[in-house]
């Protein structure tokens, strides 16, 4: 896997901008991702590990919360909430027990962050809890991840026996007087349980369903208590904030999406991988640093945040990749998981398939998601097969706007948005399937992960 911090970068003259756009980037998390025994806690150590948690500790819990704030961070998981305004909704003074709850249930296809991230520095995340904890008064943190990543699992569970051995967890953190306990809670491997009042029940020894909200976790989350649900990268970011400062963190980014983040880069690129940068650096610019797209072939459309997000296309290159430059352009930032596909590939026959995952991973409580992404299926495989009707372009427009806004929580939404805009920009491609009597792509060109050139008679 490319990582930032190992980069040189590799710049293309026909798009222009810096001849060393490796410059851009900005290896904080991923700085060391690279060195041997990059997990341990002695490698985390010698650089600056836990330090920033001393810091923390010195200041009253309202000022790290503030502190937290005042930098600009906001949550790395998807919306794009602001992580300090979210741990200022825990009730102080209320006399139940707060939990610090990471959802670490990376399941999107197309998203892979903070998976690397546990598997290369899993300190960073454990320091971030204690941080957050201190901050929130909590005494219990759990760390939900996704049950199959297994390698992640004993890295994580190593991890934590080494922060307790240190003296980073268990009773009087560093005399502090703080004591916290950490759960590392492996799931059974539910898309759903990604949402965050689904991880809870599925915490709890639940179904993994989304709650009905009000009340939110904040009042009432895991076991009835006062819950705080954060992204992996959210809570890692911290450390480097508290240790650095929030002004150093804010000089990074734009004024209102300030910091540093991973951009996870895949599909038809030469060098597909983490690059570690500030928000609002471009995919162009990241397409120049990563050595573009694969050699005799062109940018047909992308997302920029995970397959739930509207997808974008080359006319898209130069958009600021935060969340109001993104935005703007009518999609959203997400998980920055930037999937780039070629002119080989059919676009139906890619919504078709992550419309598939998203009927599969419906949990079926909420009408509008489980009818209605089963029926987009039938229908788009009979699109792609050449056996649909003009009509049925209208209808799967029709059902996406039935599950749009309309279900308990935003799987529905993530399923609509590749329906909506793929017919925004690539209609007349649904339509030569349905005059053509089938996909008009050859399947073995479309291979997403082969190197196809001698095939496609390109010449290196």
């Amino acid at each position: 896997m490319t990582v930032a911090a190992e980069h040189g970068g590799a710049s293309r003259p026909e798009a222009g901008g810096d001849s060393h756009p490796e410059k851009l980037l900005t290896p904080v998390l991923s700085a060391f991702w690279d060195q041997p025994a990059s997990w341990t806690l002695e490698t985390y150590r010698r650089h600056e590990g836990y330090e920033g948690l001393r810091k923390a500790l010195a200041m009253p819990p309202d000022e790290v919360i503030a502190y937290i704030k005042d930098s600009g961070l906001r949550g790395r998981g998807g919306a794009g909430f602001p992580t300090g305004m979210k741990w200022q909704f825990i009730p102080q003074g209320d006399g139940k027990p707060h939990y610090l709850v990471v959802n670490a249930d990376e399941s999107e296809p197309g998203t892979c962050k903070d998976i690397p991230l546990l598997f290369a520095n899993p300190h960073s995340l454990i320091e971030g809890i204690v941080i957050a904890c201190h901050a929130i008064r909590s005494q219990h943190a759990f760390i939900y991840l996704r049950g199959e990543v297994v390698p992640v699992l004993r890295r994580l569970h190593e991890a934590v026996r080494e922060a307790y051995a240190a003296g980073f967890l268990g009773k009087n953190i560093l005399g502090s007087g703080l004591d916290l306990d950490v759960i590392v809670h492996a799931g059974a491997g539910a898309y759903i349980c990604g949402e965050e009042t689904a991880l809870l029940d599925s915490l709890e020894g639940r179904r993994g369903q989304p709650r009905l909200r009000p009340p939110f976790p904040a009042v009432a989350g895991l076991y009835a208590c006062p819950t705080v649900v954060n992204n992996v990268e959210s809570i890692a970011s911290v450390p480097a904030i508290m240790n650095r400062g929030k002004e150093w963190f804010r000089s990074m980014g734009s004024e209102k999406s300030p910091g540093f983040t991973l951009y996870s880069l895949s599909g038809h690129v030469a060098n597909p991988g983490q690059y570690e940068a500030p928000l609002g650096i471009t995919l162009r610019q990241l397409l120049d640093m990563s050595g573009g797209m694969r050699r005799g072939h062109r940018l047909k459309f992308w997302t920029p945040g995970g397959s739930s997000t509207p997808m974008f296309t080359d006319e898209h290159l130069d958009v600021p990749l935060d969340y109001e430059g993104v935005g703007a352009a009518g999609s959203m930032l997400g998980t920055k998981a930037l999937q780039c596909f070629d002119e080989t590939t059919c676009v139906v026959r890619a919504v078709t398939r992550w419309t598939e995952f998203y009927a599969h991973e419906s949990c079926g409580k909420c009408t509008p998601c489980r009818e209605g992404t089963y029926w987009l299926v039938q229908l788009l495989r009979d699109i792609e097969a050449g056996k649909g009707q003009p009509a049925d372009l209208d209808k799967i427009d029709d059902i996406a706007d039935n599950i749009n806004g309309k279900s308990f929580c935003a799987l529905g939404d993530g399923a609509a948005s590749p329906i909506f805009s793929s017919l925004k920009y690539f209609r007349e491609e649904y339509e030569q399937h349905l005059t053509g009597k089938g996909c008009p792509f050859d399947p073995a060109r479309s291979t997403l992960w082969a190197d196809n050139d001698a095939h496609l008679g390109v010449k290196a």
